[in-house]
């Protein structure tokens, strides 16, 4: 199990800022972008991609799992998520399900309190064992 001292969780952050970077946001003008640390050590990272129809607009974490499945697949380890500007960002209630699924209750995320497991961010979440 990763540990929070084992993630350079500053490049983290600048790769969330630096993705941020590339949204497209032209209605919220809020600019999100995600970066992980895969378990392979790789990273992979995403930005928001708003839609005039609000309901089909991409979280900056949706795009990072698509990049995690188009490089290699692997689960995420550790997650940061950041606006343009560095503030910390929280994934939304959807993005935190996503990120159960593809890193588990073990993978860590850089939160308000500190960084914590998504077992802690999503507690008693679904998953794929609670699946007939």
């Amino acid at each position: 199990m990763t540990t929070p001292v084992d993630v350079d969780w500053d490049e983290l952050r600048q790769r969330a800022v630096l993705a941020a970077q590339d949204a497209y946001c032209p209605y919220s003008g809020l600019r999100v972008g995600s970066a992980a640390l895969c378990d392979d050590g790789r990273i992979v990272v995403g930005c928001n991609v708003e839609n005039a129809a609000y309901g089909v607009g991409l979280c900056a974490e949706c795009t990072m799992a698509g990049q995690l499945r188009l490089t290699g697949g692997g689960r995420f380890v550790a997650v940061a998520c950041r606006s343009g500007t560095g503030e910390l960002l929280m994934p939304c209630g959807r993005c935190r399900q996503l990120l159960f699924e593809l890193g588990g209750g073990d993978c860590l995320v850089d939160t308000p309190r500190g960084v914590v497991p998504m077992s802690r961010v999503l507690p008693d979440a679904f998953g794929p064992e609670d699946l007939p």
